[in-house]
Order: C-alpha cells, then structure tokens, then sequence
C-alpha cells in the first residue's frame, strides 16, 4: 500500500487507522485542546522522533475541514504560537478519501529545551505520558541531552565506502524505500546534505558501517566465559573463552545471538500446561537477547573506555554497558520507565525490528525467567556500569535430573490435588524448601502444607532431608 506521507513511508492508511499507539506514534482525536497538543509537541521534542496523527478517533479519520479557519490556522501555527524557542516540527497536510488530516513530524533536538510560552512550562514524554518536570529535573534533562548529542555529531573523516551496503540494503527494504541510501540516511537525520557533499553522524557509523571502532572506540562486545561462579586472577586465572565482537550495531546482535545458542547448555524447564519436561536452552534468549540489544541501542558511546561486557559463569550471566542510567531511570523504576540515550539510532533499529517500544524489552525478560522457573532478574548500578543479572537453575540441568526421575514427575503431577501440584512446582523452582518457606511462598498454613508433603513423601515423588526425626532444619526436594 502507498504511503500517504513524504517524509515517513511507513505511514500508509492502513498503518494510522490500524497500527497500535506506541512510543513513537500517536492520534490525537477533533476534540483535542491546542493546550494539551502543545504540552504533548514538547514533552516529545525533549524526548525522542514522534509522530502524531490529527485527527483519528475510533479508527475513524474527522475532517479538519471541519473546523473553523480560525482554528485550523492554530493548529497549523501551533509550533509559533505555543512553543519557545523555536522547533524542528513538520506539518503535513494530506487529503484521505476527500477527508483532510495532520501529520506532526516531531524531531529531537540536543542543544536546546522545549518549553511553553507564557507559563515556561516544561514536559517530558517519558513512556506513554507527558510529565511537567520540576526545576530539578530540568537540570537532569540538560545533563542527560548533553550526554544523547554524541550520536548527532557528524564525522568530516568519514568515508563511505566503509559502509557495509548488505545492511544498507536491509534497511531499505524495511522502509520500502525506493532511491539512494544516502537520501534515506538524510531522511532519517543520520546524515546531512551541504554544499553538494553528504555528512554521516555517528549514528550512521554505528548503525551501517564495516568497523565502528575505526571512528569510535570500544564500540564493540567481548564475551568472557569462567569455570566457575566468581573470577580467579593470576596463577588460578579461569578464563576458558574470550570473544570480541565488532562491526555495526545489526551485525553484532546477529552475530551475538548465533553464538550464545551455541555456548549456552540445555537445561530442562516443565511444561505446566503439557505436565511435560521440555529441553531449553540455560537461560531463555527473550532474556539475554533483550538486554544485549539494549545495551548497544542506548549505551554512552561517548565514553570510550569500555565495551559492552558478557560475564558467563557457572551459576549466571552478567550483561554490563559502560553507561550512567538516564537521569529519570532508577533500578527501581527500570521495569516501567523509558528514556533513550540515542534516540536515533533507537528509531532506526525499530524500524529494522530489532528494538521493542513502550519497554515492552523490560518486561520480556522478567516474563521469560519466570516461565522458565528461574530466579528474577536482578539489576545493578555501579560506578556508571549498568548490569543485568540472570541466574539458571543447577537443579534442571541434564546432569543432574535423570530421565527416571522426569518420566515419574510427568506421569504424576497431572493426578496430584492442584494443592500437591503447586508444592511440586515450587520444589521445582526452588529444589529445595523447608515447611516454613513453602507456607511463605505459596501464601498456605504450615499445617497444610505438612498435610500434602506427606502424602507426596507417600507416593514417593519428594525426599525429606533431615538429620534427625524433629530436625528443625528439614528440607525438601524431589531428587
């Protein structure tokens, strides 16, 4: 189908009608206020490339026509009338089917802050809301475009034949863009036209070229795998696999995700809707992909005297970058909030379907660990270097659960009380539990719990550990 927009190819009468709101894309609906349109254009150019549609409601397009002129030149001037100082903001003014719309093409901009006129107003758009920031945060939105402007710096060394033109082409064929690469590059503000001569930004560098690192250092991956669950140094040195990874940013997550299928070992992970013991892999690649594509999307290219990290011991895997969280990210709000350190190379590996909107990444990897019953994720933020942990489950490994021992458990566990059931499936995310952890967990009475651990002690699916009949330190497991 047929873009309907000039600037954005993606935007075709299908897409805005029937394409989910996301981090990116928005309607707005007639009845609008130019108030709230404008908070909103602010909270966006202080946050990342938007585009909104006027006017859609209900999978409906309203006719602007509609309106008053008076009104229809207040939206068209909104940018003027409301907004200091002045934006980077096109208007496109399209007829559907004799019905006329808005298309806003909101860019970021690194040098300055949006704010309202009269009140000085200032917004944010920080996942799916516009927010008025106090004056402290002001402060932390300067320091953080400070930070976001390193992808927007164009690179007079640059040469083009450095680029790797397969990626190039991919993309082109993901925007169904039909001309030069270079247009596109400008297109999508990775480039610049002077002077009959194109400027490629760093961005550009990161996303499409063979060598990154011959511009930007560290701006690639190592992975380290150790024989053990912590890191030996000199004489004991338990380094038993060291890997970099360069090129441009889509080659290395390809590369990447190829090569951990193959270090990472099967572990098994029961099947609760089958009662069936499925091989996996060690950890679920929803999660360590999610995070390792995050990593390279908003890491601080600026600093670099790091890589991105891959620490694969025997009990876990740390993923670190070399990057301060954005000031309005904590650890603690990580799971619901978003900020882009390079939005345009976010913008580009979306439309490559790489990167996930509205945090949807975040949220994939705690999903991931616990469908396959292992430990939350958990994060760190030390020293500027932001980590992610994943834990695995020794207990399902192959080695240790034997092809006995999972036939019995699947032949049983579709006949047990759904209150057996559940003990099973903790034990099995657990291994081991005592009475008082399990009463905690599965939110049960200490004595309903004793009452079905001895009937499955009685049909021999789990083992008391104890070293004495009134042991108060017993535990349970099933093999």
């Amino acid at each position: 189908m047929n873009s309907l927009s000039k600037e954005n190819s993606q935007l075709t009468k299908n897409f805005i009608l029937s394409s989910a709101e996301w981090i990116h894309f928005e309607r707005k609906w007639i009845e609008v206020s130019l108030s709230k349109l404008a908070n909103s254009i602010i909270g966006m150019l202080n946050a990342e490339w938007w585009v909104i549609v006027l006017w859609i409601n209900n999978w409906n397009i309203q006719d602007l026509n509609s309106l008053s002129n008076t009104k229809l030149n207040d939206f068209r001037q909104i940018m003027a009338n409301e907004i200091l100082p002045p934006c980077n903001v096109k208007i496109e003014e399209i007829t559907v089917d004799w019905v006329l719309i808005f298309i806003y093409h909101i860019e970021p901009e690194y040098e300055r802050v949006f704010k309202r006129k009269g009140n000085e107003n200032i917004y944010l758009r920080i996942w799916d809301e516009t927010r008025e920031l106090s004056r402290d945060e002001v402060q932390k939105l300067e320091y953080d475009r400070n930070l976001r402007s390193f992808e927007d710096q164009t690179r007079l060394d640059f040469v083009e034949s450095d680029f790797r033109m397969t990626v190039l082409d991919f993309y082109k064929e993901k925007m169904s863009f039909v001309g030069d690469y270079r247009d596109l590059l400008v297109n999508r503000n990775l480039a610049i036209h002077k002077n009959w001569n194109y400027l490629y930004k760093n961005s550009a560098i990161l996303l499409f070229s063979e060598d990154p690192e011959k511009y930007i250092p560290s701006a690639s991956l190592r992975y380290i795998r150790y024989d053990w669950t912590y890191m030996k140094t000199w004489v004991s040195l338990n380094i038993i696999k060291d890997e970099r990874f360069h090129g441009c940013i889509p080659l290395i997550i390809e590369t990447i995700k190829r090569f951990m299928k193959n270090v990472l070992k099967d572990f098994y992970f029961l099947d609760i809707e089958q009662w069936k013991f499925i091989k996996v892999s060690e950890y679920p690649e929803d999660a360590w992909l999610e995070w390792i594509i995050n990593a390279l999307t908003h890491r601080s290219y600026n600093l670099q005297w790091n890589v991105i990290y891959i620490k694969h011991y025997s009990d876990r895997l740390e993923i670190s970058n070399s990057w301060p969280l954005p000031s309005f990210v904590t650890i603690e709000n990580i799971l619901n909030t978003r900020f882009s350190r390079n939005p345009r190379i976010a913008r580009v590996l979306y439309e490559m379907w790489y990167v996930r909107e509205l945090n949807e990444w975040v949220k994939r990897i705690f999903e991931s660990m616990e469908k396959y019953f292992l430990a939350k994720p958990e994060y760190k933020d030390e020293h500027n270097i932001v980590t992610l942990i994943l834990k695995n489950n020794i207990a399902f490994d192959d080695r240790m659960i034997s092809l006995d021992i999972r036939n019995k458990i699947e032949k049983s566990l579709s006949t047990l009380a759904r209150s057996e059931q559940i003990i099973m499936i903790n034990l099995l995310k657990k291994w081991k539990q005592t009475v008082k952890e399990l009463s905690k967990d599965l939110g049960l009475k200490d004595r309903t719990i004793r009452e079905n651990i001895k009937k499955l002690e009685e049909k021999g699916l789990i083992i008391r550990n104890a070293r004495s009949p009134r042991d108060p330190n017993t535990f349970y497991t099933i093999w």
